[in-house]
């Protein structure tokens, strides 16, 4: 068989294996969570759903995970809708219960070196990868880990200066995402700490050996993109730390990069999606026009050579505040 045949013989194996996935979606889903399942906002497509409820049954029977919920994510959907509301794709199921949640969360903004540009647009992610420094999101299965919270500054709120503390819920990764440790990826609220000053606070906990603590601007971009890592809002976060903390579960994030390379293929060839029993989410598809997933063989070099061409830089120095 040669290569291009070879090529043409995956390519087959694998929308035959996607429109089974999507086929199977239906199978077993109880009724409540069925009108959930769909192209709508709010909604969770079927290949998604199949895909996170596998992984998480399969984690349940091996003991694995105890969690009577879990979570799934569509990387293809939109960030905000016209009016400038964030859009939910990241989704909290909870079949004990009865439960189906469907909240905002961002995806990987990338990069763009000089080599290779691999960064990703506000609205839709075209661009996805596994590599270390990339900053992109890398769809497939994980387990939620251990949480840490961490001191990332004092900013002000009224006429107090308050302490900003955010915890951070590590993901283990299976396959193409096993270096989810490496890549330090994991879920955390969808704001950050932009620095401005030092503060002289000694009495503070949080101080350095001069009696110094940062100061700076808190800033939510729940609507925006991350560094790789899977955010949310305040209030999100607090439900899906309430739920994964000291409680593993699994977390399936769709696409995996058999879905890209699939949809970028039938893109090229001019193939519809549906009757390929592939998904993307048809605005995204349309802002984008073909996805693409960079292989950590591919990007890691790029990433690294970009790296160690940098000039040294000297520790920052924020200023004393006022």
């Amino acid at each position: 068989m040669s290569f291009s045949q070879l090529n043409i013989f995956s390519a087959a194996i694998a929308a035959a294996t996607f429109a089974a996935s999507v086929a199977a979606a239906s199978t077993g889903i109880p009724n409540w969570l069925q009108q959930h399942v769909g192209a709508g906002t709010g909604q969770i497509a079927p290949i998604v759903l199949d895909r996170a409820r596998a992984h998480y049954l399969e984690k349940r029977q091996s003991g694995t995970v105890k969690n009577p919920c879990y979570f799934a994510m569509d990387a293809t959907r939109p960030s905000t809708a016209s009016n400038g509301a964030a859009l939910p794709r990241f989704y909290v199921i909870c079949e004990e219960t009865r439960t189906f949640k469907a909240v905002s969360s961002g995806y990987g903004n990338g990069r763009k070196l000089a080599k290779a540009n691999f960064s990703n647009g506000r609205q839709c992610a075209r661009n996805f990868s596994n590599a270390e420094g990339s900053k992109l999101t890398a769809g497939g299965a994980y387990v939620t880990a251990e949480s840490r919270t961490s001191f990332k500054g004092y900013y002000q709120k009224g006429s107090r200066k308050k302490p900003f503390l955010r915890t951070f819920l590590l993901f283990d990764g299976e396959g193409e995402t096993d270096n989810a440790r490496e890549r330090a990826i994991g879920g955390h609220r969808a704001m950050f700490m932009r620095w401005q000053c030092r503060m002289e606070k000694p009495q503070s906990k949080h101080a350095d050996a001069d009696g110094f603590v940062p100061f700076g601007k808190l800033v939510d971009y729940t609507s925006g993109r991350s560094n790789g890592c899977t955010t949310w809002s305040e209030p999100a976060t607090k439900d899906i730390l309430k739920i994964a903390d000291s409680n593993p579960t699994t977390l399936y994030i769709y696409p995996a990069s058999q879905d890209i390379n699939a949809v970028a293929k039938a893109v090229k060839r001019g193939t519809s999606l549906k009757r390929a029993g592939l998904y993307w989410n048809d605005a995204c598809l349309a802002a984008i026009g073909t996805p693409k997933f960079w292989p950590k063989r591919t990007l890691q070099p790029i990433i690294n050579e970009w790296r160690n061409s940098l000039p040294k830089s000297q520790p920052l120095d924020l200023p004393l505040c006022d």
